[in-house]
């Protein structure tokens, strides 16, 4: 996919890798709107790209996901692109993990997702067709003690959205799935349980421009699965026996 005047819906826009992705998308000609909690950082951001759309949404928040897809529809007369990366991390170890700490987790990972494509869907079906991104992680990709909780989200994200993009293929819409890896934004510092040297670790990881570059990678090829270089390295050494 081209992405001259196509409209972008990029949700967790007002930092890290989502404002890096619609910053990217906005430079390569799309109208991008830009959703996420932080009102305030929205409405600054948007001023900064011509045309692009400010959508403040809580994605947990069901209704609020509806107005933002309609919001945008409204706006600009089609979606073209959803990039679905609001998400939470969660450093526990699994019998320290609160259960209304990781429902909520898993409503924000994995329900606010679907729930977002179930709303677009039908306006990219209108539109043609369209592409859908959605963000997952390298650590599902590896056992990693105290990140249980957090990667259980994203493996059931990855099975939503592979099977998704088998069921919506025939509509013109294709569905693909991004894994970064650990990234320096603020995700590991916002992270349920996150220490101190555990947030810092994050800064030595990939920009959030590197991430955005695979996902502008995604909606252009439309490939299933688009892994980070260090992601990628770690799938392909030999395994220990």
């Amino acid at each position: 996919m081209e992405l001259q005047d196509k409209v972008v819906l990029v949700t967790g826009a007002s930092s890290g890798i989502g404002r890096a992705t619609a910053e990217l998308f906005a430079a390569r000609g799309a109208k991008v709107a830009l959703a996420a909690r932080s009102e305030g950082r929205l409405a600054e951001l948007a001023e900064r790209w011509p045309g692009a759309l400010a959508v403040p949404t809580d994605m947990l928040d069901e209704a609020a996901v509806g107005r933002m897809v309609r919001a945008t529809q409204e706006h600009y007369g089609r979606i073209d692109v959803l990039v679905n990366n609001a998400g939470r991390g969660m450093h526990l170890p699994v019998l320290q993990t609160g259960l209304d700490d990781y429902r909520q987790l898993f409503e924000l990972n994995v329900v606010s997702v679907l729930g977002a494509m179930q709303q677009v869907v039908p306006v990219m079906q209108a539109g043609g067709g369209g592409s859908i991104v959605n963000i997952s992680s390298g650590t599902t990709k590896g056992l990693f003690p105290g990140l249980a909780p957090y990667s259980s989200t994203k493996h059931a994200l990855n099975n939503l959205s592979l099977i998704a993009r088998a069921e919506l293929a025939p509509l013109g819409i294709t569905v693909s799935v991004v894994y970064p890896g650990m990234t320096d934004t603020e995700f590991g510092h916002n992270s349920v349980g996150a220490a101190p040297e555990r947030a810092a670790a994050y800064r030595r990881g990939d920009s959030a421009q590197t991430v955005a570059e695979l996902i502008l990678r995604a909606v252009t090829t439309g490939e299933a699965e688009v892994y980070a270089a260090g992601v990628q390295a770690r799938m392909d050494a030999p395994q220990r026996p």
